[in-house]
């Protein structure tokens, strides 16, 4: 997956999540806030995964480097 493509499913997320932190917080609507937590735990998964990628990358990157 390219960096682009990963930062602006991390932008669409939190996008995504406005309306809900907006009910939740501003009018006190709990089922927003069930929503809310969902959306922070796929956003949670998410920036794993692009932790996870970012880590290979440099792993990759030093065993090139190492094998050159």
């Amino acid at each position: 997956m390219s960096a682009l493509k990963s930062y602006e499913e991390l932008k669409k997320m939190v996008e995504d999540m406005e309306e809900d932190f907006r009910k939740f917080y501003e009018k006190g609507v709990k089922a927003a806030g069930t929503r809310v937590r969902k959306h922070m735990s796929d956003l949670k998964r998410k920036a794993q995964e692009i932790r996870n990628e970012v880590q290979a990358m440099k792993q990759s990157e030093r065993s090139q480097s190492a094998s050159e």
